[in-house]
């Protein structure tokens, strides 16, 4: 995540600001108490998954939560450096652009280290996606389809088909993807 965001904070002024106590958001998010403290103090980094499944308590989009000022949302060229990293470890995904409100449109440059993984349970959400391996090799599932995706190969699919994705490979798997409407 970009050095500057406190995403601790952030979590605890939105909770603050829905009414929610740190019991009531772990309950509608079907965590502990102890994990949303936590993360609100900074004390650990949750995985996307968990700060998706922690935002959808509040109701809020993971793009949502990240969100900026208007003029970062009209910016329209990005240096490398200006990519938002909106989850580091096993798996990193850097959007362009920080705050998607408004916008149809999520692309993303993601990396899977050798054996990382989305996950057992299957992925599933509102929204097409698509994306193309630039090096590294990648197994994409989607339903009961199963492929191993080289350099140039591509995907494209309705995300309410349940999906994931790993990187079978021993070198990093680099990808570039789109995702409409944004699914973060």
């Amino acid at each position: 995540m970009d050095d500057d965001f406190d995403l601790g904070g952030r979590l605890k002024a939105l909770r603050q600001e829905a009414g929610l106590s740190q019991r009531a958001l772990a309950r509608r998010a079907g965590v502990s108490n102890a994990i949303i403290s936590m993360i609100e103090q900074n004390q650990t980094s949750p995985s996307v998954g968990l700060l998706k499944r922690i935002l959808a308590g509040l109701p809020l989009r993971l793009a949502d939560f990240f969100a900026a000022s208007d003029a970062e949302r009209e910016q329209v060229f990005f240096a490398a450096k200006e990519l938002v990293e909106i989850a580091r470890g096993a798996i990193s995904y850097r959007q362009v652009g920080r705050d998607l409100t408004g916008r149809s449109l999520q692309i993303l440059h993601e990396v899977y280290q050798p054996g990382a993984d989305t996950g057992d349970q299957m992925l599933q959400h509102e929204a097409e996606e698509g994306g193309i391996v630039l090096r590294g090799r990648l197994e994409v599932t989607v339903g009961a389809q199963t492929r191993v995706l080289a350099p140039g190969d591509a995907y494209a699919f309705d995300s309410r088909r349940p999906h994931r994705f790993r990187n079978p490979g021993e070198e990093p798997a680099e990808v570039v993807s789109a995702c409409t409407p944004p699914s973060f």
